[in-house]
């Protein structure tokens, strides 16, 4: 049977209104061209909630049980890369047949919803004192004082896309949580090595490092495309210089090339890549390039170029914007760091 059209406010309205003046059911809905029934329908609705408009429904009653739910719960909270198959199962083995949008649902009224694992290192004890020291440090830093740093790293971009994603089931704010994260070690053919350097300003320099790179090679990147960036950017005087605690970047002859062209570095806790904000532009840049397909190595490294070049300026902005967040969530999550590095 077809659905009939519901009726308008106006004409409920005006069903009562001259059910009030006291004419009979069947000669309103000949007037109105309403069935006999339906008026009907509406007057007794009209009587006993004295309203015509729609009741709130009760609808279909919920797949899973609160108790189910609660499983549910239990099961993504011991183990978050748990998939929407495998909670699937587990209802089935429980006797309740659900599909893996009704998990999602389920979840997602409880507050959780799937996301992409984070990678962030891994951590011992001393990595996370160090951390925590660091995010205490500068917990109070203005962000006029993070606009004033020039970031700095390396990274490999593979030829055929960027490296695949694990989700996980968390509640908001919880993405630096140990569980809800992907351990990570750093740089262990279709890739090339880039060196590159930003500030809340915009990109500075991108350069490929073509060989395997020493404390010699990394001092000729830094006085050919550091200052330079510097000044490209129109950086302010005083500006402090981010490294991370890498062998050739913390060897005597680095230091003492950083010491005699008087820049002040940046104190920087080791294992902390995901403190650094160019992570994020590098993530950015390589969704960039896998969009563009390149074919070959040649490709590669003249689309990185020319995508590093058109990553916008609000964008670097913002990352320097929000950097206190990231030192909040390491104070936050501290102790939780703690047991899961032992």
């Amino acid at each position: 049977m077809a659905k009939t059209k519901e009726l308008s406010k106006e004409t409920r309205k005006r069903i009562v209104d001259l059910h009030q003046t006291g004419k009979s059911e069947s000669t309103i809905g000949k007037q109105l061209d309403v069935k006999k029934s339906t008026v009907g329908a509406i007057i007794r609705k009209w009587k006993t909630y004295k309203t015509t408009d729609n009741l709130p429904r009760s609808g279909a009653p919920r797949k899973i049980s609160s108790r189910g739910v609660k499983m549910t719960m239990r099961t993504v909270s011991k183990n978050p890369r748990t998939t929407r198959g495998d909670l699937v199962n587990d209802r089935q083995r429980a006797g309740t047949t659900v599909t893996k949008v009704t998990i999602s649902n389920t979840l997602q009224r409880q507050g959780i919803k799937s996301c992409s694992a984070r990678r962030v290192p891994l951590l011992k004890p001393v990595h996370v004192q160090a951390r925590l020291k660091f995010a205490r440090e500068h917990m109070d830093d203005t962000a006029e004082d993070w606009e004033n740093v020039m970031w700095s790293d390396e990274t490999k971009v593979e030829l055929f896309g960027i490296n695949s994603t694990r989700h996980v089931w968390r509640k908001k704010n919880t993405e630096l949580h140990p569980k809800n994260t992907i351990p990570t070690v750093k740089h262990g053919d279709g890739n090339i090595m880039l060196w590159g350097c930003f500030s809340a300003k915009g990109t500075g320099r991108l350069i490929r490092v073509k060989e395997r790179m020493n404390g010699a090679m990394y001092r000729e990147i830094l006085s050919q495309n550091l200052l330079l960036s510097v000044r490209a950017l129109k950086m302010k005087r005083g500006w402090v210089f981010q490294h991370d605690n890498d062998p050739k970047y913390t060897a005597r002859a680095t230091k003492e090339w950083l010491r005699k062209k008087h820049l002040k570095v940046l104190e920087w806790p080791s294992q902390s890549p995901d403190l650094n904000p160019i992570e994020n532009l590098w993530r950015e840049l390589k969704v960039r390039v896998a969009r563009r397909q390149p074919q070959n190595i040649t490709a590669l490294e003249k689309i990185c170029m020319e995508e590093w070049a058109k990553i916008p300026a609000t964008v670097c902005a913002n990352l320097v914007k929000t950097y206190s967040n990231r030192l909040t969530s390491v104070i936050a999550n501290k102790s939780i760091e703690l047991n899961f590095c032992y």
